[in-house]
Parts: C-alpha cells; sequence; structure tokens
C-alpha cells in the first residue's frame, strides 16, 4: 500500500511562483509512474503532468507547460512540482498519484494512489 502525502500549497499572487512537495512511502516506489492533477471547484481533474522513476520521462498538460517543472529526488522518495508564473487560473486543489502502469498518463483512473492534495490559491 503506498500512501501519498502532498504539502507546499498555499496562496501566491500572479506571477509569483510556489513548489509542491509528494512524499511517498510504502511499497516498491521505484517502480511507480507519479502524476500530478488539479481539480478546480466545479471543474473536471485535470492532468498537471507525469515523472516515471526509473528513466525520469516527463511529459505535461497543456496548461502547465512552459511554467510547470516535475522533478523527483528518489533517495527522499518525494516527487516536486515547481510552479512559476502563476495565474489565477491555476487556482485548484493539487493531488499527486501513483500508478503502476498507467496507460494512459493523462487519465486519473489509470492511477492506483493518491494523496489528499493541497490548495493552491492565485490571487492578487
Amino acid at each position: 500500500q503506498v500512501q501519498l502525502a502532498e504539502s507546499g500549497g498555499g496562496t501566491a499572487q500572479p506571477g509569483g511562483s510556489l513548489r509542491l512537495s509528494c512524499a511517498a512511502s510504502g511499497g516498491t516506489i521505484s517502480r511507480y509512474v507519479m502524476g500530478w492533477f488539479r481539480q478546480a471547484p466545479g471543474k473536471e481533474r485535470e492532468f498537471v503532468g507525469v515523472i516515471t522513476w526509473r528513466t525520469s520521462f516527463k511529459e505535461y498538460g497543456d496548461s502547465a507547460k512552459g511554467r510547470f517543472t516535475i522533478s523527483r529526488v528518489n533517495a527522499k522518495n518525494t516527487v516536486y512540482l515547481q510552479m512559476n508564473s502563476l495565474k489565477p487560473e491555476d487556482t485548484a486543489v493539487y493531488l499527486c498519484a501513483a500508478g503502476r502502469d498507467p496507460t494512459d498518463y493523462r487519465d486519473g483512473r489509470a492511477y492506483d494512489y493518491w494523496g489528499q492534495g493541497t490548495q493552491v490559491t492565485v490571487s492578487s
């Protein structure tokens, strides 16, 4: 059983930055693909980005490209989401997810474990 815990959310001004963390524990973490998703009130869950453990393959959703960066530190079993040039439309709960072999990185249903999420609010 994999447990995921997000942290680092908060309030930022437009144009500002935040770094989210997702700490994983339990199981063999190196086998998992780690994804970031977000969900705003009244909207569907949205794919933000993904990173694999073995190859460090990364892929980003359209809203994240050029502004967000995913990284990981294997020794800490932690994945990070660096968010720059934040916009008010980035306001959402951000969740990390772990999947053994998701067939579609962008589909949240393909992931096996989820964290509780961390709130990000972008406002002046």
